[in-house]
C-alpha cells in the first residue's frame, strides 16, 4: 500500500452500526466470538447484514469498548466472518478485528443498531524497518519467548515468532492476560506502532520481573516448607522411637510433649530474645531423656516464661479530674501523696500525646516511698492508686524477708527454684504495668544469704530497671513501666543507697478533724456492714466520733479508732439482740461511756491539777517521733540526798547516747551558766543528778530532748513548775543555742492531740510550719526560740513559796 493511497483512505468517512464491548476491548488482527444472545451485539450484527457491500464484501461493525458506562473515542474495524452456533449452542457471530477506527458523529441507518461516522487510522510503517524499530521488535519477540514458555505455550511461540509487522507484532501483546483493561485501551489508542511496541515491551518486561520474584518467594517458602516436613518427619520417627523404648521399659511416654511446648513457644507473642531463650530451652527438652531431672526444670521455666505478661499493658486512665476525685473519695487528707499522683498522670499524658512514651528503651514509671506511722492508709492508698490510673493492682510484703533471691530469684540449678517476688507479681498482675506495693520496705532484714534490700537497688533504680535481669528468668525484664509504690514506718531502716532511688512522700498522721471525717465516710459504713447493720439503724454523732478520736484513742492513724467503731457497734447490736435497746438509735457522746467504758487517753490539760505530771518541780514536757507517730514524752530530774554520797549523772529508760551526750550538754550548760540564770548550781557539785524518761522499755534516741532536759534540771534547780500547757523540742549546744530538729509536724499533731496549747520549736524550723495544717496552727500558741534563756522564760512558771518548799523533798 503507497503513502497516497493510505491518505485518501483515512480521509474518508464511513458508516457502521456500533457494536459495544463492556469492559473489553479487541486489537486488530484480533478473532472473536460473540454472543448473539445479547441484544446490542445481535443488533449490530443484523443492522450490518442489512447493508448491501459493493462486490459481495462482508457485513462490517464497529467494535468500541464501553468502559464503565462510557464509549473509547477509538474503535476497531470489524467483519462478520459467520454467523451460526457457539460450542455451547447459543447464537454467535465469529468477528475478525482489522482496522483501527477513529469514532465520529453519530448517524442513521437500518435496524436497532446504533449508527456512528467513522475514520480509518492507518500509520505507514516504513520498509524496510530502521535499525531502532527491528532491535524493538527483537526485544518483544524474545520477551514474550520468555514468558509463553513459562506458560508451555511452545505452539504460540512459533506463530509469534513469524510476525514481521511491527504493528501486528505490538497488537498481539492485547491476547496477554496480565494486560489490565485501561491497558489494553492505551494500545488501542496509541496509533504509532513503534509506540506501541515500546508499551507492550515495557508492560511485558515488569510482568516478567514480578513473576521472577513471586517465583523466588514462593521458591523459599516451598524451601522452608519442605525442611519443616521433613522435620517433622524426623521428630515423628523421634517420637515412635521413645516411645518404642517407654514401652520396652515398661513406662508410659510423653513423646509429644516437646512439641506442644515448641507450639505453644511460636504461637505466644513473646519479644525476641524471650522467643530466642525460649527456643533453645525447648531444643533442650528435646534432647533431654525421660529420666533426666533437667526435663522438669526446663518445663517449670517455660512454663513460667509463657505465663508472663510480655506484650500485655493495661491503657492509662487519663482523666485527671477522675482520677483526683477517686484519690479524694477514697481517702481523707494525705494531700501530698494525693498531688503527686497527679502529676504523674498529668506528665504521661502530655508524654503520650507528643509519642514520647518510650524513649532510650525506657518508659515513664514511678517509684514513690510512703513513709509514716502505722494506720495512716499507705496500704490501701496504693489501691486508690492503681484504681485513679485504671491499672493492676498487687501487694508485695517485704516485712521478715532475708534472703536475697526472694527479690531477684533462685538459680535454676536449687531443687524448687522460683522466680523472685518482683517477676510473680507481674505475672500475677497480667500486665507489664501494675501498680507494685512494696509493703514495709524498711522491715527488710539479711543475713548469710544476702541482703534483700541490695536486690531492690536494681529494681527500683528508674534507670536500670529496664533491663531488669531475674536470676531464674535469666531474659531481660523491663520494669520501667511499673509504678513502684514502697510503704515505711521509720526512714533510718532504710539503707541510704535505696533512699536514694525512690522519691519520698512523708505521710505525718491525722488531724482530729480529719479522723472525724474518715470515721464519718469510711470507717462507719464499712463496719455497719460487717456488723449487720443499715445505715438507718444505728448512728453517730460528731460529737462521739470526735471524743472516740480524742480520748478513746490516740495515734497517728486511725487503726484503733475504727477498732472502737466496730466495738460500739457491736455492743449495739448485742444489746438490740437481747431486747435492752430499740433500733434506730444514735449514739452520742454520753452514750459512750456507758457501751464501751471509761477514755483511756484524757488530754494533760484536762486532768485535775494535783495528778498533772508537771505538777512538781523537775518534770517537762517534751515532743517525739515515734515508730507510732508523734508523741508526748516526759523528762523527770531529780538529785540525791547529800547524805547518801552519790555524785554524777544517771540517766535511765533505755537512751541511745544521742540523747545520753543531749543530757551532758544540758548540765554542762546549766552548770556553766548557773549564776546567769539564778540558780543554785553548787547542788550539782555534791549531789547526784538522775534523769529517767518514763516509758522505760522503749528505746528512745535523738537530740530533740535537749532544750526539755535544759527545762527539767532548771525547774529542779529553782524549784519553779513548768507549765503544764507547754511541750518543747529542740536540740541545745554547750552555749545555750536551740538548733533545728526533724518531724516537727508529727510532733506538733502530738501536742494537738494531747491537749498542749504552747509548743516551743527552734526558730530555724519555723518554716515548717507550712506542713502542719492551718486547723492545728488555729488551737496551738507556737514560739520560735534561739536560745535556751527564751525556752526558760516561757516554760517555767513564776516561782512560788509552796514549789520552794517543795525542792528538799523532790530531791
Amino acid at each position: 500500500m503507497t503513502e497516497g493511497s493510505d491518505a485518501s483512505r483515512m480521509s474518508t468517512p464511513i458508516d457502521l452500526p456500533v457494536l459495544p464491548l463492556d469492559d473489553e476491548v479487541v486489537l486488530p488482527g484480533m478473532v472473536v466470538p460473540l454472543d448473539l444472545s445479547d441484544a446490542e451485539v445481535r443488533a449490530a450484527v443484523e443492522a450490518a447484514q442489512a447493508v448491501a457491500r459493493p462486490g459481495g464484501g462482508k457485513p462490517e461493525v464497529l467494535l468500541v469498548p464501553r468502559i464503565d458506562g462510557n464509549y473509547t473515542g477509538t474503535g476497531v474495524l470489524g467483519t462478520v466472518e459467520q454467523v451460526g452456533r457457539l460450542s455451547d449452542g447459543d447464537p454467535g457471530a465469529l468477528i475478525r478485528a482489522r482496522d483501527r477506527v477513529r469514532i465520529g458523529a453519530g448517524t442513521s441507518g437500518p435496524g436497532n443498531a446504533l449508527w456512528v461516522e467513522g475514520t480509518r487510522i492507518d500509520v505507514p510503517v516504513p520498509d524496510p524497518l530502521p535499525g531502532s524499530a527491528a532491535e524493538l521488535a527483537k526485544e518483544y519477540k524474545a520477551l514474550a519467548t520468555s514468558w509463553l514458555k513459562k506458560r508451555g505455550a511452545w505452539q504460540v511461540v512459533d506463530r509469534v515468532q513469524q510476525i514481521d509487522d511491527i504493528s501486528a507484532l505490538a497488537d498481539n501483546s492485547g491476547y496477554s492476560p496480565f494486560l489490565t483493561t485501561a491497558q489494553k485501551v492505551q494500545l488501542l489508542e496509541t496509533a504509532d506502532a513503534v509506540a506501541r511496541l515500546k508499551l507492550a515491551i515495557q508492560w511485558l518486561g515488569e510482568h516478567l520481573a514480578e513473576q521472577d520474584v513471586a517465583e523466588s518467594i514462593a521458591k523459599d517458602v516451598q524451601e522452608g516448607v519442605d525442611k519443616q516436613q521433613r522435620e517433622f518427619l524426623l521428630r515423628r520417627q523421634l517420637d515412635a522411637v521413645r516411645k518404642e523404648l517407654s514401652e520396652l521399659n515398661g513406662e508410659s511416654g510423653s513423646g509429644d510433649e516437646s512439641d506442644d511446648y515448641r507450639a505453644r513457644v511460636e504461637a505466644a507473642d513473646l519479644p525476641g530474645h524471650v522467643r530466642e531463650a525460649a527456643l533453645k530451652e525447648v531444643e533442650k527438652l528435646e534432647r533431654a531423656s525421660d529420666q533426666s531431672p533437667e526435663g522438669s526444670w526446663i518445663r517449670t521455666w517455660l512454663d513460667t516464661v509463657l505465663e508472663l505478661p510480655w506484650n500485655e499493658r493495661t491503657e492509662d486512665a487519663y482523666d485527671i479530674r477522675g482520677a483526683r476525685e477517686i484519690l479524694d473519695a477514697e481517702h481523707a487528707g494525705l494531700g501530698d501523696v494525693k498531688e503527686r499522683i497527679t502529676e504523674y498522670l498529668a506528665v504521661r499524658k502530655r508524654r503520650t500525646d507528643r509519642g514520647l512514651g518510650v524513649v532510650g528503651g525506657r518508659r515513664g514509671g514511678a517509684v514513690l516511698a510512703l513513709v509514716g506511722p502505722p494506720g495512716v492508709g499507705k496500704t490501701s492508698l496504693g489501691e486508690s492508686v492503681a484504681h485513679a490510673m485504671g491499672r493492676k493492682f498487687v501487694r508485695v510484703a517485704l516485712g521478715g524477708v532475708r534472703d536475697e533471691a526472694e527479690i531477684r530469684g533462685h538459680r535454676r540449678t536449687y531443687v524448687g527454684a522460683l522466680p523472685g517476688r518482683i517477676v510473680r507479681a507481674v505475672k500475677e498482675a497480667g500486665s507489664m504495668n501494675p501498680v507494685v506495693l512494696l509493703d514495709e520496705i524498711d522491715k527488710v532484714g539479711s543475713d548469710f544469704r544476702g541482703d534483700p534490700a541490695a536486690a531492690l537497688l536494681e529494681v527500683l533504680d528508674p534507670a536500670q530497671n529496664h533491663t531488669f535481669r531475674d536470676h531464674y528468668l535469666e531474659v531481660e525484664l523491663d520494669l520501667s513501666d511499673v509504678v513502684f509504690l514502697a510503704t515505711a514506718n521509720v526512714l533510718d531502716a532504710i539503707p541510704e543507697a535505696l533512699l536514694d532511688r525512690m522519691e519520698l512522700v512523708t505521710l505525718d498522721g491525722y488531724t482530729e478533724d480529719e479522723k472525724v471525717v474518715i470515721a464519718r465516710d469510711h470507717l462507719l459504713p464499712r463496719q455497719l456492714e460487717r456488723a449487720g447493720l443499715q445505715e438507718d439503724e444505728v448512728g453517730l454523732d460528731e460529737s462521739a466520733l470526735r471524743k472516740l478520736a480524742g480520748e478513746y484513742t490516740r495515734e497517728a492513724g486511725v487503726r484503733n479508732l475504727e477498732r472502737s467503731v466496730a466495738r460500739l457497734l457491736r455492743k449495739v447490736a448485742a444489746q438490740h439482740e437481747l431486747g435492752e435497746r430499740e433500733l434506730p438509735f444514735t449514739v452520742s457522746e454520753q452514750d459512750l461511756r456507758g457501751l464501751i467504758g471509761r477514755p483511756h487517753h484524757v488530754p494533760e490539760s484536762a486532768q485535775d491539777p494535783a495528778g498533772r505530771r508537771t505538777a512538781v518541780p523537775g518534770v517537762a514536757t517534751g515532743l517525739a517521733v515515734t515508730g507510732a507517730g508523734g508523741d508526748v514524752l516526759f523528762v523527770e530530774a531529780s538529785l540525791a540526798d547529800p547524805e547518801t554520797g552519790a555524785s554524777g549523772l544517771t540517766l535511765t529508760g533505755q537512751l541511745g547516747d544521742v540523747m545520753k551526750e543531749s543530757a551532758q550538754i544540758a548540765l554542762s550548760f546549766l552548770r556553766s551558766h548557773g549564776a546567769e540564770l539564778e540558780l543554785p548550781v553548787a547542788d550539782l557539785k555534791d549531789r547526784g543528778v538522775h534523769i529517767h524518761f518514763p516509758a522505760g522499755a522503749v528505746p528512745k534516741d535523738g537530740p530533740s530532748a535537749g532544750i526539755t532536759l535544759t527545762t527539767a534540771l532548771a525547774s529542779l534547780l529553782s524549784g519553779r513548775l513548768v507549765r503544764t500547757d507547754v511541750a518543747m523540742t529542740g536540740e541545745v549546744s554547750l552555749t545555750g543555742r536551740v538548733l533545728p530538729i526533724g518531724g516537727l509536724k508529727q510532733k506538733l499533731l502530738a501536742a494537738h492531740r494531747a491537749g498542749i496549747t504552747t509548743v516551743v520549736i527552734p526558730q530555724r524550723n519555723e518554716a515548717d510550719l507550712d506542713d502542719v495544717p492551718a486547723e492545728v496552727l488555729d488551737t496551738l500558741d507556737v514560739h520560735p526560740v534561739t536560745d535556751v534563756r527564751q525556752v526558760l522564760e516561757i516554760a517555767l512558771a513564776p516561782a512560788s513559796a509552796r514549789a520552794q518548799d517543795r525542792l528538799p523533798a523532790a530531791a
